[in-house]
């Protein structure tokens, strides 16, 4: 018996099942958990990841699974009634990736595959709509030709461009059946000129060609990016699912949205996404269009949106989590084409886990599981002081897709935001829209802002799912070359300082201050628990978790005000009070500097003399905060670099003030003295500071800088049981 490569389902029956996401991938699981569970899926068929990694291995489909997809190809053209380029009545099929673990936009995906010069002819009679039957051809030469063909997007973007110009029309939408035909045409003599042979008029080849370039994306660059990130495992590959068409572009009473079961930014109960009529399912998420909030397909096909609704509850009882889902209407007919666990910020996690407790959904256990601990760091992020923010000029508005505040420098490429970032400076990455290319640039920034795009394109979805602020779909936002843009009324240079309010949506002009989060707030004391909300979930979640856990948890701290909020989340003592941080910080790393430099005991002795008020003051903050809970106190252990003056720069101020005669420096130091202090920091220069001073090694040679530490530490203890 030959391995089993393909999975066939629909029509109420699936040859797979929602647990085989190893083999099926998540979209290849899902939509046979959706056939099994009696929800309107288009039949189709999933190759396994492992055809995948055969194709990663070969380069090339082996025969068998080549055998087994025209098997079941023959199967979903029974299911059908209709034939894969059928000049009559043509079978048209979408082919999709879908990886174990969800990448949203990492991999890519072919619409309208099958279709040819002969079978759009039948397809435009079938419909009875001849614009239909264009829109559909040129839509499948763009993507076959970009992803399949390895032709430049942009080319065929501008010829879109150019085509709705010379009509004088904003979108797509609004071209006519004789603009698409001409477009078509331009769109093959474009891949003619590009590819030897053109567009393939095969379409069991455009099925092999497509199926193949799915595969490829797997290593595709952003994708290998998206996997370094979130530590996905290179070896897991990608299935394929082949589904048979349904169409959102078939007129008004046709329409194709992306949505979720509960609001994913703030985790409220109630249908949230986005839809658009008389379009495909590339359109809700590339930006042409802006699309319409999902809330609106009430009134616009009010007894589909009922049906989602009820689909929405049903998904959620099967899968006892939130789903993010993505469906077609045609001609008033809702059909589900994907769900999956839906990507969340920290704040919605928090508040649907415990909303799911209370509804029955899941167990304790379970909500304290889902939620990550990255996802709770969510929610003790700063937002913008009140007081910063009212000074501030809110130069424009767009969608709040990611919640939490955001200041930094405006950068409008993925490549300089890296680099800056690595520079230590904050980066807003701005742009018109991003894309699965920009993935490293937004994994640097500290924030994302957009002119295009709507809540469930790829800046709200990436961001939300890597906690960044992020604001997308503003229209007073214009990007006017690769370093500038206008913001409302103003122009930002790259560089420039501005702020985002992923909450509210708000582009403000400069740096804004920011100030503790909702959570943080209620735990330090500066607002009332019962005024939160968020708090009292955020709450009852630590509060299982606590009930739950084995360990016994304590912080890092190294001063009060760190030691009071570790308290404040629960911590039962200081495991690590690290006390070359206390050293750090104006009018003290000088000192430390200056015990470090001296060069004998007496001088050493002497600065740590004027130190040891400031090491007794710290450490009786630390003690009186903690209450008598434990508190570990590592002696001093520095990279010394982080105290010792830069050696480049000190070596070129030397040569400088050699080649110039200068008498003194800025600061009023000659240049012996400059040399001096040369020599001593190349003395204490470490190539490997593990190898070099830490650990015990400082205390070990010089035993009065642990002696005046151990001094500080008891009298501080001293002085605190006094009190």
């Amino acid at each position: 018996m030959p391995r089993k490569y393909v999975y066939a389902f629909g029509d109420g029956e699936a040859e797979g099942h929602g647990e085989m996401k190893d083999l099926l991938g998540g979209k290849g699981a899902n939509l046979a958990e959706m056939t099994r569970a009696g929800i309107p899926v288009p039949p189709g068929f999933t190759l396994t990841t492992e055809v995948c990694n055969l194709y990663q291995e070969t380069g090339r489909i082996p025969p068998e699974p080549l055998r087994q997809l025209d098997e079941a190809l023959e199967v979903l053209e029974s299911r059908r009634g209709k034939r894969l380029g059928d000049p009559d009545d043509p079978l048209l099929v979408s082919v999709r990736s879908g990886a174990r673990i969800s990448m949203p936009g990492m991999m890519d995906t072919i619409l309208n595959l099958g279709l040819t010069d002969a079978s759009v002819e039948g397809l435009a009679r079938q419909a009875g709509d001849r614009r239909f039957a264009y829109d559909s051809y040129r839509r499948l030469l763009q993507m076959y030709g970009d992803v399949v063909l390895k032709i430049e997007h942009a080319r065929f973007d501008a010829l879109l461009s150019e085509a709705r110009q010379k009509r004088g029309v904003a979108a797509d939408s609004e071209l006519t059946a004789e603009d698409l035909e001409g477009i078509v045409a331009a769109f093959k003599a474009l891949i003619e000129e590009a590819v030897p042979g053109g567009f393939p008029q095969d379409p069991k080849a455009q099925l092999l060609g497509a199926v193949e370039a799915v595969f490829r994306s797997w290593n595709n660059e952003r994708a290998r990016r998206y996997r370094q990130i979130n530590e996905i495992p290179d070896e897991l590959g990608t299935a394929c699912t082949v589904q048979a068409m349904v169409f959102g572009n078939l007129g008004e009473t046709s329409a194709t949205g992306v949505g979720f079961t509960r609001n994913p930014a703030t985790g409220a109960r109630e249908l949230y996404g986005e839809f658009l009529t008389n379009a495909q399912g590339e359109d809700v998420v590339a930006g042409i269009r802006t699309p319409r909030p999902l809330a609106e397909l009430r009134t616009v096909l009010p007894e589909a949106y009922a049906e989602l609704e009820e689909i929405a509850l049903r998904l959620e009882r099967h899968y006892g989590d939130m789903q993010d889902f993505e469906f077609t209407v045609e001609r008033e007919r809702l059909f589900m084409l994907q769900t999956r666990t839906g990507k969340r910020t920290g704040i919605a996690a928090v508040v649907i886990a415990t909303d799911m407790v209370d509804e029955g959904l899941i167990t304790r256990e379970e909500a304290v599981i889902r939620v990550e601990p990255v996802q709770l760091l969510q929610l003790l992020h700063p937002v913008f002081d009140p007081e910063a923010r009212a000074r501030a000029t809110i130069a424009a508005k767009g969608l709040a897709a990611s919640p939490g505040a955001a200041s930094g420098v405006a950068v409008f490429d993925a490549d300089r935001a890296v680099e800056r970032a690595q520079g230590g400076e904050a980066v807003i990455l701005v742009r018109k829209e991003t894309s699965p290319e920009d993935i490293h640039g937004m994994h640097a920034a500290a924030g994302i802002l957009t002119a295009l795009g709507g809540m469930t394109s790829h800046a709200a979805v990436v961001g939300r799912q890597m906690g960044k602020p992020s604001v997308v779909g503003c229209d007073a936002l214009r990007i006017l070359d690769g370093r500038s843009a206008r913001i409302g009324e103003a122009t930002v240079e790259e560089g420039d300082p501005i702020s985002i309010d992923g909450t509210t949506g708000e582009v403000l002009l400069g740096k804004v201050e920011t100030m503790p989060s909702e959570v943080v707030q209620v735990i330090t004391g500066r607002r009332d628990p019962e005024e939160s909300p968020l708090y009292q979930a955020f709450g009852r979640l630590m509060a299982w978790a606590d009930l739950l856990r084995r360990l016994r948890v304590r912080a890092n701290a190294d001063n009060a005000e760190d030691a009071s909020l570790a308290l404040g989340f629960g911590a039962e003592g200081i495991g690590l009070a690290r006390t070359e941080h206390m050293f750090l910080g104006p009018g003290r790393v000088e000192r430390v500097r200056e015990m470090i430099l001296a060069e004998d005991e007496a001088a050493r002795r002497a600065a740590l003399e004027r130190l040891l008020p400031l090491q007794r003051s710290d450490f009786e903050a630390l003690f009186t905060t903690m209450q008598g809970l434990p508190v570990t106190i590592r002696t001093l252990d520095p990279p010394l670099h982080e105290f010792l003056p830069d050696k480049t720069e000190l070596s070129v101020k030397v040569a400088v003030m050699k080649a110039t005669g200068q008498p003194k420096d800025e600061d009023g130091r000659t240049l012996g003295e400059l040399e001096r202090l040369l020599a001593r920091v190349e003395e204490l220069t470490e190539f490997n500071p593990m190898l070099g001073w830490r650990g015990c090694r400082l205390g070990i040679v010089h035993p009065e800088i642990t002696e005046t530490q151990a001094r500080a530490l008891f009298e501080a203890a001293a002085a605190c049981i006094q009190k």
